[in-house]
């Protein structure tokens, strides 16, 4: 057992912060499901975790009596079998730890006997559709990994938060994130790899319209094994669309290049949904609110010659919207403002939420400047222009991002340092 000078009982812990991603490449269709190996590769932008990501404290302790875990406050159940593979491959890759200041000493072989507490938090919805399973998994293995002194990089690290959600392992990185499908029967090449880091492209606005913030009813895991069983379509999918996107979205990102990155951010996001309606039987993730959104941005970018702002949105009807640059989506804003205003009696600062500053550059300060916005050029001619009240449930504007950190702050963690259970 650990070395302890006259106390028996010690509390060690960690805490890091994960962000969430976006693919605009998406993923779909597994060719491992308890690997949980992919059919295709995909690529995803890194959200900026200010805004959007997962705070995760694990602690270990010889006066825990089992491994247990809490999301958003409440405790859940770590019997679930990608919960147990991410716990068991960080333990078969910890080191011996040394703190000093408590005076203790974690031997390798001593991991395998001690306990983890976990508490983690996501800052937005859980399984809404914006990918909170990515910034989950992603959190828990970095953050255990830390804990327990684990060497390997964060590729490798990446493949073991594949095993938890297979998005999570896209946010092991910053930036521009490829997740590359691999070969090998065990999946030990199916993993992340930074394409370019968050400094590469920074003039990028990413507005997330948050349609819903309420459970999807068919999940991810079901909805893709379904399209795997019947869908014709995912099969030329994966083999011929998504390698050839591949090689041109990575080009685009190289050369920021935002023309090209939009027309395949869109089709890919339309393709992926025409695919789970391919399937038998057909899987609805988008709704008539992402449908006129849709509508909003395909109406500017024809209007204008050239894509404004590319659009994508994964398993669940909020609609992530990039923008080139600062100026292009303020004005974004505002037709998204005049078409889907908020309730009267909601408040503008929990309307849009994140960078909050993209209010004054659309020159909106209150309910009465939404009220008298101007409807857009592209539709002014065409009437009757009808305004959605209350169909968006809020707005978050942010960016591309950094990856996972450490949180050395203590006060930030999760768990309390004595007794190791949330705070």
């Amino acid at each position: 057992m650990a070395e302890k000078g006259s106390e028996s009982e010690w509390v060690v812990m960690a805490t890091g912060r994960s962000p969430t991603n976006i693919a605009v490449i998406k993923y779909w269709g597994k060719r491992d499901e308890d690997l949980i190996l992919p059919i295709n590769d995909s690529i995803s932008l890194t959200l900026d975790p200010l805004h959007l990501s997962a705070t995760t404290t694990a602690a270990v302790s010889p006066g825990f009596s089992r491994d247990r875990m809490w999301l958003n406050g409440k405790e859940i159940p770590l019997s679930g079998e990608r919960y147990q593979k991410c716990l068991r491959e960080i333990r078969k890759r910890a080191n011996e730890v040394s703190d000093e200041k408590k005076g203790l000493k974690i031997k390798k072989e001593d991991w395998e006997s001690l306990h983890v507490h976990i508490s983690s938090y996501n800052n937005f919805p859980t399984a809404a559709g914006l990918a909170s399973s990515a910034a989950g998994f992603a959190c828990l293995v970095f953050t255990l990994a830390k804990l327990m002194n684990v060497k390997e990089d964060l590729g490798q690290i990446s493949s073991i938060a594949r095993q938890g959600s297979g998005s999570a392992c896209r946010s092991l990185f910053g930036g521009f994130v490829k997740w590359t499908m691999g070969n090998n029967a065990d999946g030990s090449d199916s993993l992340a790899i930074q394409l370019a880091d968050e400094a590469h492209w920074t003039d990028l606005v990413v507005i997330i319209a948050v349609v819903s913030s309420k459970q999807k009813e068919t999940s991810s895991t079901s909805g893709m094994r379904e399209t795997v069983q019947t869908s014709a379509l995912i099969k030329h999918r994966a083999e011929t669309v998504v390698p050839a996107r591949m090689l041109k979205m990575e080009e685009a990102i190289a050369n920021r290049d935002f023309a090209s990155f939009a027309k395949l951010a869109c089709s890919d996001s339309n393709q992926f949904h025409a695919v789970c309606l391919d399937t038998s039987p057909p899987i609805f993730y988008m709704n008539d609110t992402s449908h006129r959104i849709i509508n909003l941005v395909e109406k500017w970018n024809h209007s204008e010659g050239t894509p404004q702002v590319a659009y994508t949105f994964d398993a669940g009807p909020n609609a992530v919207l990039i923008s080139p640059n600062r100026k292009t989506a303020a004005l974004l804003m505002q037709r998204l403002l005049y078409q889907f205003p908020p309730n009267q009696e909601t408040d503008l600062t929990s309307f849009v939420v994140g960078d909050k500053s993209i209010l004054q550059d659309a020159g909106v300060r209150s309910m009465k400047d939404i009220e008298n916005l101007e409807p857009p050029t592209e539709i002014k001619d065409k009437v009757p222009h009808q305004r959605f009240t209350g169909d968006v449930s809020y707005f978050i504007c942010t960016r591309v991002g950094s990856g996972p950190k450490v949180l050395t702050d203590e006060t930030l963690a999760l768990l309390d340092p004595v007794t190791g259970l949330p705070k």
